[in-house]
């Protein structure tokens, strides 16, 4: 096997075995030795791939940003003749990707988010991908309304996006999907104009 596929592989196993240790004990108490333990390779690895723990949180927080990132692309790319509403709907529904509402992915979110005021790589991280988010929501809206308006009704929509995902992360129970599909679908349905036959 190439150098490359192997590195590959057991970044992989590095970001999941990451996953799994902060879903169990919290960013804070998982250790090196618990991840490397979880994902079947030496302490030394880690340090070879990520150089330290931040590192590797660093490396995850990338990969789950990238799998949000994937998952909004994939849908828009399906409707591409798409109205506005339709391809808003389907930014709310890769925000509501299974690869961003388990719960290993919903404690990693909530811990990236508690130690990103802290650490400014992982602020930045946030950041990007906030803003990433926002600004496709707006150029959707924009689609439809005026500058202003857009603007609003996308920072509107951001912040509905965030608070039924982290009230959902909160609450312990599993993330309600068709709840949040119609309170956001409702959302977007109000703030464009009315279609036309």
């Amino acid at each position: 096997m190439p150098k490359l596929g192997m590195q590959s592989i057991r970044r992989r196993q590095l970001i999941d075995a990451t996953l799994e240790a902060i879903n169990e004990v919290g960013m804070h108490d998982a250790t090196i030795a618990q991840i490397a333990r979880r994902a079947g390779v030496s302490t030394g690895i880690i340090s070879h791939y990520f150089q330290d723990k931040n590192g590797l949180l660093e490396a995850t927080m990338r990969d789950i940003t990238s799998q949000l990132r994937h998952a909004i692309l994939r849908r828009l790319k399906a409707l591409p003749a798409a109205c506005a509403e339709r391809r808003l709907q389907a930014i709310v529904d890769g925000n509501f990707d299974d690869s961003q509402i388990s719960p290993a992915a919903m404690k990693a979110w909530l811990a990236f988010w508690a130690s990103s005021m802290h650490q400014p790589v992982l602020w930045r991280l946030q950041q990007v991908s906030s803003r990433r988010l926002l600004s496709t929501i707006v150029y959707e809206f924009r689609r439809e309304l005026p500058r202003d308006e857009a603007q609003q009704a996308g920072h509107g929509l951001a912040a509905l996006i965030d608070g039924l995902w982290l009230h959902a992360a909160l609450s312990g129970k599993p993330f309600e999907q068709q709840r949040a599909r119609t309170l956001t679908h409702h959302f977007i349905s109000q703030h464009l104009p009315p279609a036309t036959d």
